[in-house]
């Protein structure tokens, strides 16, 4: 406690700060401490705000996107296994042994992607929920299937039962839990995205105020002594500039270079994802069409797995005439995606040999409605003018076109990313030199009143 009668010290203190605020070198010692200050703050928020978007833009390339490829290849797989076990089916016991090495794979890549995204995940996005889902269900797939090949192989007709319940499986658990997973890794990616292309917003106006504060100390200094120039002032300014023009330069080329790689890279490959889960439908639909011999109806009485078929080369290739057709369905969306030929040109021969497929399996069809099973069965599974033919043209060319616009993402990301290298240190540095520039350029005016 005070003594009676006495102010406090931290009273007293004010008051002489007050009364020295009052003298020329008073004023000084202030101004060139305001100066650090907001200098300091302009560099530590700068490498405080450009670390943030470095950081996210290193989980774009380095983390959300492989995930986003892992969960879409999860769902090829998962997929593909369904089709190419109805199409083992469809050949009996003469099934190709690479038919059933290509189940194996499926499956396999399937499950080591499953314990590769566990390892990966983070946060509580439901990802982790769709995961432990998807193990719990593919064993009683798989196990389901192998029933339903156990059963074929002897010639038992409840085979197809078996298998169809399989698909139902596949449809109803595997694919829905498949189709969650990647919706939350491509919502963590735009995520990831919207944090590495934000703007600085605070950095960006802590420099403009310390530049302003440089600006305003020049012209006082000029003003009282008529000297044009105070070296440490011009010091403080140059270098809290270079650190402003390198902090705009640097984040508008890593939003040009993200945008890019978003634009002409990750929106492509996720159309190009959709479209071959599409078309693996619908080969799945196809086949299922031909084991299930009109036993699964809509509601309307039409085949369950025809229209199945139809629905997924609409998704491919919309509806109306060619053109149209190519602007509405997924190729054309990621023709229109493709900002060069390389990448136009798988795309435009998968185009091509979607409209095979339909004309192939019109025919199917109609061998079928005739009741010429062997005929649909050849034009569907054959080795040559089939339906599976044309299928395994439509899966390459959309694969090529994958590995371009994955090579497309990856060159424009590394491009963005790369012009906030360095960044963060180069501010703090060139911060703190700024710093003691104007701290110089003060004591240097303060010299002149000894």
């Amino acid at each position: 406690m005070p003594a009676a009668g006495r102010r406090p010290a931290w009273v007293e203190g004010l008051d002489d700060l007050r009364a020295a605020a009052t003298t020329e070198p008073g004023r000084l010692r202030v101004i060139g401490a305001v100066l650090a200050l907001l200098v300091v703050v302009f560099g530590a928020a700068t490498a405080w705000q450009v670390t943030d978007r470095a950081t996210a833009a290193d989980d774009v390339v380095e983390r959300s996107q492989p995930l986003t490829t892992d969960a879409a290849s999860i769902y090829r797989s998962l997929a593909d296994a369904d089709t190419t076990a109805a199409g083992g089916f469809l050949a009996g016991v003469e099934g190709s042994k690479a038919t059933r090495e290509r189940y194996d794979r499926d499956i396999a890549t399937a499950a080591d992607l499953l314990t590769k995204a566990a390892q990966s995940t983070r946060g509580p996005d439901g990802a982790g929920e769709q995961i432990a889902r998807l193990n719990r269900q593919l064993p009683r797939y798989t196990g389901l299937v192998e029933t339903a090949r156990a059963n074929n192989r002897q010639g038992l007709p409840l085979g197809g039962a078996y298998l169809r319940y399989a698909n139902e499986r596949m449809r109803t658990e595997l694919l829905p839990a498949a189709r969650a997973l990647y919706e939350a890794e491509t919502e963590r990616l735009a995520a990831d995205y919207d944090d590495a292309t934000a703007r600085p917003w605070f950095a960006l106006g802590a420099g403009v105020v310390a530049l302003g504060a440089l600006g305003w100390a020049q012209r006082r200094h000029y003003r009282r002594t008529n000297r044009v120039f105070n070296r440490g002032l011009l010091a403080a300014t140059a270098g809290s500039v270079a650190v402003l023009m390198w902090l705009v330069v640097g984040q508008t080329v890593a939003r040009t270079g993200l945008t890019e790689s978003y634009e002409h890279g990750a929106r492509s490959l996720r159309v190009l994802n959709e479209a071959r889960i599409d078309a693996l439908q619908a080969r799945g639909d196809e086949n299922l069409t031909l084991v299930a011999r009109g036993a699964v109806l809509t509601g309307d009485q039409q085949d369950f797995y025809e229209v199945g078929f139809r629905t997924g080369m609409k998704d491919l290739v919309g509806t109306g005439d060619h053109g149209a057709a190519a602007a509405k369905g997924r190729l054309g969306a990621a023709l229109a995606l493709a900002d060069d030929e390389a990448g136009r040109g798988p795309v435009r021969e998968a185009l091509t040999q979607v409209r095979q497929w339909q004309a192939r399996h019109a025919q199917a069809r109609a061998a079928d409605d005739r009741g010429d099973y062997e005929r649909a069965l050849k034009k569907v599974i054959g080795a040559d003018g089939s339906t599976g033919e044309s299928f395994d043209r439509v899966a390459a060319g959309l694969q090529a076109a994958l590995v371009h616009e994955q090579e497309e993402f990856r060159s424009a990301a590394d491009d963005g990313r790369g012009a906030l290298g360095g960044l963060p240190v180069g501010a703090g540095v060139l911060a703190a030199l700024a710093a003691v520039g104007a701290v110089l350029g003060i004591g240097r005016r303060l010299a002149e009143y000894r």
